[in-house]
């Protein structure tokens, strides 16, 4: 055991999952010091608790930029955060400082792919709507038309970004009788084979697609892609599903699209900002469904996630091989 002396502070942004905070107890070589609470660090105790940290365990919802690089200090090692997503850390500071960062890209993947579906279920069958109906006695007779919607079998579904997520999501959509699986990309996946995945231009699947699902990292290219431009080139019955990040898409133009009639329906999972506000236009559309960002809340998923990010920290610290490094 390391005396006193030789124990690495570590700072932990929020109470994460117990699986993680056993394995970093266990370890035996951690000072921890922990923001001990479901809700963010607030900034002045962040840059307060990371003072001399030579580790740095982060959630998406920090900023983890030169202000708390430099309140950190030199000993800083490591930053492992507890997510896929790493549109939080700035990188170019990180990179020039030599820390390596951790985060936790496949142990999601299931999670996040099974709450797509889903989603996309709920909002092209109108599954909300319908709850709502039964709730407020909207349910009468059975009429031939009420609460239509539009199904997966025979259709045709786009997949923007077909990474890990993005092939989960379509494997899970096949045996729905889906006809014809269009995907964009950089470039042309091997692995789209498997899901007998057409590589076509952006443009092809906007128009051609009846459910456009967004899976697609978030970078300088994909910021607002999904503009005014986007939505007019969608059919007028198509579905319109973002599990990715909520800056990929303009939501004003989302908004005018959806109470316009221009495209069916929309489902989001993520959103900008991050709790939308309750009196955000969106919210107003019967024709819009939006979920609080639990693509990977699951119970088993966050405990590895939790385990993973603890794992990717031990070894910055040891200055040993991470389960899952950013290559910077």
């Amino acid at each position: 055991m390391m005396s006193a002396q030789q124990m690495l502070k570590v700072y932990v942004t929020r109470r994460i999952p117990q699986e993680g905070m056993k394995l970093l107890q266990k370890a035996g070589i951690c000072n921890l010091s922990v923001w001990d609470s479901d809700e963010p660090v607030p900034r002045a105790e962040l840059l307060k608790g990371v003072a001399g940290a030579h580790g740095l365990l982060c959630l998406l919802s920090d900023k983890i930029d030169a202000e708390v690089l430099d309140a950190a200090g030199p000993n800083l090692k490591v930053i492992s955060t507890l997510s896929v997503g790493f549109d939080h850390l700035a990188i170019d500071e990180i990179k020039k400082r030599g820390i390596r960062v951790g985060y936790t890209p496949d142990v999601l993947t299931d999670a996040t792919a099974e709450l797509t579906v889903a989603l996309l279920l709920t909002t092209c069958r109108r599954l909300p709507e319908g709850v709502e109906e039964v709730k407020n006695g909207g349910w009468s007779t059975w009429k031939p038309l009420w609460l239509c919607s539009y199904g997966l079998s025979g259709s045709t579904v786009g997949v923007i970004g077909l990474g890990r997520i993005g092939l989960a999501i379509a494997r899970r959509l096949k045996p729905f009788g889906v006809k014809r699986l269009l995907y964009t990309g950089r470039q042309p996946k091997p692995q789209a084979q498997e899901v007998d995945g057409e590589y076509v231009p952006l443009d092809t699947l906007v128009r051609e697609s009846d459910f456009v699902v967004v899976s697609c990292s978030l970078t300088p290219d994909t910021q607002g892609l999904c503009d005014k431009t986007f939505f007019s080139k969608m059919k007028k019955t198509s579905v319109f599903i973002n599990t990715s990040r909520g800056a990929v898409v303009n939501q004003e133009d989302l908004f005018g699209a959806l109470s316009s009639g221009q495209i069916a329906a929309a489902g989001l999972d993520v959103t900008t900002p991050e709790p939308l506000p309750t009196d955000h236009p969106l919210l107003s559309l019967k024709n819009c469904v939006v979920l609080p960002h639990i693509g990977s809340a699951t119970y088993s998923t966050r405990g590895v996630m939790s385990e993973l990010t603890a794992n990717n920290l031990l070894a910055g610290l040891t200055g040993s091989e991470m389960p899952s490094e950013l290559k910077l």
